[in-house]
């Protein structure tokens, strides 16, 4: 049975406890052997005392008094209290004052140097009586060694509690500083989860941290990016449905025209029927390959076949109506690069534009511009308002121009170039294409 993984800590509890791990250790490191630095300091101090004490009473007893005998041992009056001070025979024995009866220590003392240690839960000191002949006694001074472990008990508490208020601000630290550096994914988190709701207007927060901020304004482009396609996208889906319907409607009836009409030439009305489906069918293949391809084009546009397309789609068509189509190509012109299934649909809305909304001569003019090259189609008719905008999506119930213009400035925005009115009246809509990567190299290696 395959093991549960164990679930991720959250960065904020991993925060903390990295932190107060850290500050755990480092108070260890540094409280142990300073704990014990204090105890070996409060023991040598204390022994340094007595060390001193028991010299300076050796050194205040009279010689004549140690040879007199016990009873003529007089001790100083001002010996510190809490003291314990007894003068020994050099074997060792008690002569005077308190003390055990024998110490081990004392005669350790007897070769004319003081000597320090512990004996029997005290710490004592040693000093042999000074003398000019032979040694006659030791001076014994000794104190409790509980006293000594009070104060390092004392010591010890006091460095713990100044431990645990490190410990503490630590963890305060910690907290704050898990706070602080979580806040901010949380934030992306909650925006990245209403990005995958289809809230595309998402900000995050900015806060005091360089990459987290880079993090929320990458993911807010992203959201205005995705936005943005998704807006494209529908609008594409709406224009290309009544591009789609617009064809299919006039397929449709011509052919119950066809029907209802007596005596109608059915054999004209199905050459019409079939022609118009031939255009529908480029149609959709066109719009289908121009929305599974998303990527730029990467070959010249071929513009002279391009337009003996346009000819041999609009010339019956327009001359039906009486009207004149006329297409003109210079000789030399600038190599461009765009996707030709989005042209040719641009150049089909503005021709059926001016061949539903305009009137008398249609002319499809191509001209350089710079190192751009321009499609221009203008027609004889009244044209567009100079309020209006024939680019606005509007509904069919209006003059027509809308949606379908809409359609070809935004296929122009993709191939990277423009769709623009240039003249209101009589109108006139200019296509203007890049030149490809390699004319543009070479105009700027020419300049």
């Amino acid at each position: 049975m395959p093991s549960t993984p164990p679930r991720p800590a959250p960065l904020r509890r991993r925060v903390l406890a990295a932190i107060t791990a850290v500050a755990t250790f480092t108070v260890v490191l540094f409280a142990v052997p300073l704990a014990i630095a204090v105890s070996h300091l409060y023991r040598g101090e204390t022994m340094a005392a007595l060390g001193r004490d028991a010299t300076w009473i050796a050194a205040a007893i009279p010689d004549d008094d140690v040879e007199r005998g016990a009873r003529a041992i007089t001790l100083p009056a001002d010996v510190p209290a809490g003291l314990t001070v007894g003068v020994y025979s050099t074997s060792g024995h008690l002569m005077h004052g308190g003390g055990p009866a024998v110490s081990g220590l004392v005669a350790d003392a007897t070769y004319g140097h003081p000597h320090e240690g512990a004996e029997a839960g005290y710490l004592v000191a040693s000093a042999p009586i000074p003398t000019d002949e032979v040694q006659l006694g030791v001076v014994r001074v000794a104190t409790p060694y509980e006293g000594v472990e009070e104060r390092v008990r004392l010591a010890w508490l006091l460095m713990a509690g100044l431990a645990v208020l490190a410990l503490a601000l630590a963890a305060a630290f910690g907290l704050r500083q898990s706070a602080r550096l979580a806040a901010p994914l949380e934030h992306l988190t909650r925006a990245a989860q209403a990005l995958g709701e289809g809230d595309f207007s998402i900000r995050p927060p900015r806060s005091d941290i360089i990459e987290a901020d880079a993090a929320g304004q990458a993911l807010a482009a992203t959201a205005r990016r995705l936005g943005d396609v998704l807006d494209r996208e529908r609008s594409f889906s709406a224009d290309v449905s009544h591009q789609l319907r617009t064809q299919l409607t006039g397929l449709l009836l011509g052919l119950e025209a066809a029907l209802t009409r007596p005596g109608a030439d059915l054999t004209r009305t199905l050459t019409t029927a079939v022609q118009r489906g031939q255009r529908l069918h480029t149609i959709i293949d066109d719009l289908v390959r121009l929305t599974r391809d998303t990527r730029t084009a990467s070959e010249p546009l071929d513009v002279s076949a391009l337009l003996r397309e346009v000819r041999s789609d609009w010339h019956g068509r327009l001359a039906a109506q009486g009207r004149r189509l006329t297409i003109t190509l210079p000789a030399e012109l600038p190599s461009v690069v765009a996707s030709l299934p989005a042209v040719r649909q641009i150049l089909r809305v503005l021709v059926d534009n001016a061949l539903v909304h305009g009137a008398g001569e249609v002319r499809v003019d191509v001209t350089e511009v710079g190192d751009a090259l321009a499609i221009e189609v203008c027609d004889q008719g009244s044209g567009v308002a100079e309020e209006a905008d024939p680019f606005t999506r509007r509904s069919s119930a209006d003059d027509g121009h809308g949606i379908g213009l809409a359609l070809a400035r935004s296929l122009a925005e993709a191939e990277a170039g423009r769709l623009v009115l240039r003249r209101a009246s009589p109108p006139i809509f200019s296509l203007l294409l890049s030149p490809s990567a390699e004319t543009s190299a070479e105009t700027s290696t020419g300049t």
